[in-house]
């Protein structure tokens, strides 16, 4: 079987369709196309048209999850999660028939290699996202170390990395605090409800008086 044309798509002109023997039978990515070496006239066998499907769907996949990862941060298990959705069969309306189509989920082969390559890259890096989270956190909103460590564990970072992240930070509970009672004071009229809504933060009994105190002093 013969490569026929190579046409950039439309849509994306990042990608290019591959017509093999006048029918389209997958895209690559253009550094694909360079680094396999596709050429218009080159012949290939049945199972190296099938590789060449698989590097198919691995440069698709790859992009779509590099793209999620550059959206924010994301930990290990958010990102395995995404991969995860993604071996699902889809169903979607043809837009030629009108018809309900199935498009074949990815396979958990192609999933763990594009993970592998991310993680490779440093896109995939727990402490780097707990990192970010923390800081987060504290520009956005007062939080707790005890509801900090129980965001990330529900994230699936580990909690030595957690435990070392928040030992070289310069945050302390007393400081995060104040930013969660100077937001939430007028709000709460009732003492007792703030103290039970910073409870709920995870702060502590005796800090969360402590930090009344000091406000009502201020």
């Amino acid at each position: 079987m013969k490569i026929t044309a190579l046409t950039v798509q439309q849509r994306d002109p990042n990608r290019v369709n591959v017509m093999v023997d006048g029918v389209f039978r997958f895209s690559l990515d253009i550094f694909q196309v360079s680094d396999i070496g596709i050429k218009v006239g080159k012949e290939y066998t049945d199972d190296e048209l099938a590789k060449l499907e698989s590097e198919s769907q691995f440069g698709k996949l790859y992009a779509r999850t590099l793209e999620y990862c550059l959206m924010r941060p994301h930990s290990a298990r958010e990102v395995r999660d995404y991969l995860y959705k993604k071996t699902y069969a889809k169903r979607y309306k043809s837009k030629r028939t009108g018809e309900m189509m199935e498009r074949p989920g990815y396979g958990r082969e192609v999933t763990e290699r594009v993970f592998d390559r991310l993680t490779q890259k440093g896109y995939i890096n727990d402490e780097k996202f707990a990192r970010f989270w923390v800081e987060n956190r504290n520009i956005t909103k007062g939080a707790s170390r005890r509801k900090l460590q129980a965001e990330l564990a529900a994230k699936g970072v580990d909690r030595s990395i957690v435990d070392q992240l928040l030992s070289e930070s310069d945050r302390n509970d007393g400081d995060e605090l104040q930013k969660v009672i100077a937001k939430k004071r007028m709000k709460y009229t009732d003492e007792t409800k703030l103290m039970q809504y910073l409870a709920r933060l995870g702060f502590g009994y005796d800090d969360i008086k402590e930090a009344l105190q000091k406000s009502d002093d201020d």
